[in-house]
């Protein structure tokens, strides 16, 4: 038996003998696609969200809090507690969607090696399809594998276009290691089916501690909702999917409150990236109509959307419950992000770590309010391998770079052209409108020196960091080479 094997074994036996000790349950909603402004909460105008309103009210919101800026990117980030250009991947290919080695640990294992429950419902997205048919996805990558003893949803995204019959693509619906649904014909049950399994599961699981991780499909297009909330919102279509998501996080907080669970589960609610604005394709003046406004949110006051390297890319809205723990009614502009996630929760769950360098950071004191300090720093802004900036505190370095950088594949369509070195004061200038780097030259040089360690820590698009992980043999390989200078 190694030593990792024997404490989580330990674990289990105290978790199996006080399931109602002071560990936590821990329930991580995340969303697909969602904008930084698309809650009530976080000044929607149209979108009603009175249960996570309420939420906030309960607990804590964070303003400052950073995922990724593209969905499968988000999610490695969020399991393995490591910017993406850190984690290692099958044959060291770095992909424009992240896909972890099975040696990477994800917050599902660290989890259930601590005497946890647990269960992936929703989008996975940290697989790549290998084959047609229903073998199509390596069983080794999938969620079961992973660290999750239950799993209901689909491998990767539900789609890339406005309307399913638009393409020949069909995501199926897996349940554990069984095709349920080979084809998704309509989205407009998803959320209603999820909201079912999670709160079914939770009845399932509640005389020991558990990891619920409900990662919904939506308002990622297709968009769907049911008869009850279809043509509702004021947002459209994208609304409707929101309201009906706001509708499902009321469901759980019921069903914990009526399972007497309410005072020791920890909830998290947070967005994958921003919203996908692309009314044409890659907002081309004139060009073919793409994505309908009303199928896509809103950053507002950020600039940017999902794929940029501008704000709206990757600042999601944040907030976080749990009664008699977190201070009611708390809001902080400090820094953090979807990778202090797992050592925040591994803290709070006694559960080891794994035996890696993390880019995350235990934010369990900040979280409880025990203090007003993040322990995060910093964050850097990664377009897959290729590094654009750093923010520390109020201001962000934006680097120079071309459009449509070679070597970034399908979202490089999204990054905008930067002719020099931008500082912008984020606290004065949220929508990073006033370039303040001539004024600053002290914090510019001080946050170049922080781009300098970053490259040689985790890398950049044209040098792999010393810091990285590599479990295959042979060199860093990118999905999508850099083109060579003619």
């Amino acid at each position: 038996m190694t030593a990792r094997t024997a404490f989580a074994a330990l674990l289990l036996a105290v978790a199996s003998a006080a399931p109602g000790a002071d560990r936590p349950n821990v329930v991580l909603i995340f969303t697909d696609d969602q904008g930084y402004q698309d809650l009530g909460c976080f000044g929607s105008p149209d979108i009603k969200t009175p249960h996570l309103d309420r939420m906030a009210a309960e607990g804590l919101r964070l303003t400052s809090f950073y995922a990724q800026p593209v969905c499968g990117v988000s999610r490695a980030a969020l399991m393995t507690g490591s910017y993406p250009i850190r984690t290692a991947e099958p044959r060291n290919l770095k992909r424009l969607h992240t896909v972890p080695h099975p040696r990477e640990e994800t917050m599902g294992e660290v989890l259930r090696d601590a005497g946890y429950a647990t269960a992936l419902i929703g989008k996975w997205h940290l697989v790549e399809q290998r084959r047609r048919g229903p073998e199509r996805f390596d069983p080794a990558l999938m969620p079961n594998a992973r660290g999750f003893d239950f799993f209901y949803g689909t491998p990767m995204f539900n789609g890339y276009t406005v309307r399913t019959d638009e393409t020949a693509f069909r995501s199926p619906i897996y349940r554990n290691e069984a095709v349920e649904v080979p084809a998704v014909e309509s989205w407009d049950r998803i959320t209603a089916d999820y909201t079912r399994e999670a709160t079914a599961w939770i009845r399932q699981n509640r005389d020991r501690p558990f990891f619920l991780y409900l990662a919904h499909n939506l308002p990622h297009i297709p968009l769907g909702a049911s008869e009850d909330f279809r043509g509702k919102s004021a947002a459209g279509p994208y609304g409707d999917a929101i309201e009906e998501i706001d509708w499902s996080c009321g469901e759980i907080f019921r069903t914990l409150k009526e399972l007497d669970l309410d005072e020791n589960t920890l909830v998290v609610f947070t967005s994958d990236n921003g919203p996908w604005v692309e009314t044409t394709r890659g907002m081309k003046p004139g060009g073919k109509p793409f994505i309908p406004r009303e199928h896509s949110g809103r950053a507002k006051p950020l600039r940017g959307w999902k794929m940029s390297a501008w704000e709206g890319g990757s600042r999601v809205p944040f907030l976080a419950r749990w009664p008699g723990r977190i201070p009611a009614g708390r809001e902080s502009d400090e820094l953090l992000t979807t990778m202090d996630l797992l050592p925040t929760f591994a803290s709070l769950a006694g559960a080891e770590l794994p035996d890696v360098t993390l880019d995350g950071k235990d934010a369990s004191a900040f979280l409880l309010g025990k203090t007003n300090e993040s322990p995060r720093d910093e964050y850097l802004y990664y377009s897959g391998c290729l590094l654009t900036g750093v923010r520390s505190g109020r201001w962000k370095l934006v680097l120079p770079r071309e459009a449509n950088p070679s070597g970034l594949g399908w979202w490089g369509r999204m990054i905008e052209a930067v002719p020099e070195t931008q500082l912008f004061d984020l606290d004065a200038d949220p929508g990073e409108t006033t370039n303040v780097a001539g004024a600053h030259p002290q914090v510019v040089a001080r946050l170049m020196d922080r781009i300098e360690a970053a490259r040689e820590e985790l890398g950049d698009l044209d040098r792999v960091g010393a810091g990285a992980r590599f479990f295959d043999d042979g060199p860093r390989r990118l999905q999508v080479p850099i083109k060579p200078q003619t």
